[in-house]
């Protein structure tokens, strides 16, 4: 058995791609949304909901209120980012949660792929 030790260059580093792969689904939802916008409005959308996905996980947190806190912050930093209206934020944060979840799946999927290759 692998033991792996936990550093905080290593949890940083999670938190740092975590909140890239946030940030980039935020602005795919974002243009769904809202059309053409600028894409470093998205860099303040990922962060937060990275840090808090980390930081449950570390401390054993339920799921659901993970999920429901990342969805809050997501929210909120949608509507301070974007400055939309309470509709359209609702809409960019469901979009956002789909688009994070269905391309999450597929990445995991390929890494799982990859791994299992023979040689």
């Amino acid at each position: 058995m692998l033991l792996q030790t936990v550093t905080p260059v290593s949890v940083l580093g999670t938190i740092v791609l975590f909140a890239l792969f946030l940030s980039v689904t935020a602005h795919l939802a974002a243009r769904n949304v809202l059309g053409d916008v600028d894409p470093r409005r998205a860099l303040y959308v990922g962060p937060l909901p990275a840090v808090i996905g980390v930081v449950g996980g570390a401390f054993g947190l339920p799921e659901a209120l993970i999920v429901a806190a990342a969805l809050l912050v997501d929210a909120a930093m949608f509507a301070w980012s974007y400055d939309q209206p309470r509709r359209l934020v609702v809409g960019m944060t469901v979009i956002h949660a789909v688009i994070t979840t269905l391309l999450g799946i597929v990445l995991l999927g390929i890494a799982v792929l990859l791994a299992a290759r023979p040689g």
